[in-house]
């Protein structure tokens, strides 16, 4: 299919999920309600644990969701615990998604060598992929720019990526604050040679790049150690950490301080903790979503306590890409 594609056609291609979560965002604001039937939600709910159980969750929550967040993302995990019958309902799900018109991402944390990856296309990207979806989470620990395949793959099929680089799990910091020992970002940490990476996908998109990051919302006391400042990034952001997790919006206003429109805040349990009752999961939807909001259009509007990253230029993606 891209083989015949022109140029230009092909640049269109690479800017379409930019662009399409761009609009929802603009138009439901940075909410992204997570899909995550944990089985102690399902049985608070009253469902089964099982396949059926987590599909009923799914088809609930996107209704919660629809016109009132930009995008839903769906734990694979909670899903593929049940075997292909959990696959089944995933697909299911994200077929009603669609149906929707909402903004999908499945959070597969897929990772690997080029060669073991490269059918994440057919399952995820390609028009009659079984799971089509409009973005997923990827693993880059295998080297970022093994990856490379794989978001060539998703760009071309007008899809999106969300790389992880600076998690919300406590544990991450070592790692993603380690300073790498050679290679093209020799002296700096390791997730900001991720964040350069995925940068060098966006830099020639016109608005938000298709390319994104992993932020978590919780990780603003290691921030500074990162070298990353959030700011300069012009892919999608994804959020988690918001709620549940712990992280409140003086979290997100210190974290992303000085973006502009591009975070995404992933909400699961936060959110379903309310159901089934669906005028609940409405209510609550809707005010997580203004809470968000409001959060983010503080940190856009540059209130911040935290310290900031130390990139060495201030526009920080022209020392990205020039290194």
């Amino acid at each position: 299919m891209t083989q015949s594609l022109t140029d230009k056609e092909r640049e269109a291609m690479h800017s379409d999920f930019g662009l399409r979560l761009s609009n929802s965002m603009k138009q439901y604001g940075p909410l992204c309600v997570g899909i995550d039937p944990h089985r102690g939600v399902l049985e608070n709910w009253g469902y089964s644990v099982d396949a059926e159980g987590a599909e009923l969750f799914a088809m609930r929550m996107l209704q919660a969701a629809s016109g009132r967040a930009a995008a839903v993302k769906f734990q694979l995990s909670m899903f593929e615990r049940y075997g292909s019958r959990g696959f089944v309902a995933l697909e299911r799900a994200l077929y009603a998604a669609r149906q929707m018109e909402l903004i999908t991402i499945v959070d597969c944390l897929h990772g690997g060598l080029s060669t073991t990856i490269s059918a994440i296309a057919d399952a995820y990207f390609k028009p009659d992929a079984p799971m089509l979806a409009d973005a997923i989470t990827l693993l880059p620990y295998y080297g970022a720019r093994s990856l490379g395949g794989v978001i060539n793959d998703a760009l071309d099929n007008g899809r999106g990526v969300f790389i992880a680089s600076l998690t919300s799990n406590p544990e991450g910091a070592s790692l993603q604050t380690a300073i790498r020992q050679n290679g093209e970002y020799k002296g700096k940490t390791v997730a900001y040679g991720i964040a350069a990476t995925a940068q060098k996908y966006n830099k020639s998109v016109k608005g938000l790049g298709s390319v994104g990051l992993i932020i978590g919302a919780t990780i603003s006391q290691w921030l500074q150690e990162s070298g990353i400042e959030p700011g300069d990034f012009t892919g999608p952001i994804l959020s988690p950490g918001y709620g549940w997790q712990g992280a409140e919006g003086s979290d997100l206003k210190n974290v992303f301080h000085g973006t502009n429109g591009n975070v995404l805040v992933t909400v699961s349990r936060a959110i379903s903790q309310s159901g089934p009752d669906m005028d609940a999961l409405i209510e609550s939807t809707q005010t997580i979503a203004a809470d968000v909001r409001k959060a983010l259009r503080e940190a856009i509007d540059g209130t911040s306590t935290a310290p900031r990253g130390h990139m060495a230029n201030p526009k920080g993606l022209r020392t990205w890409e020039e290194q």
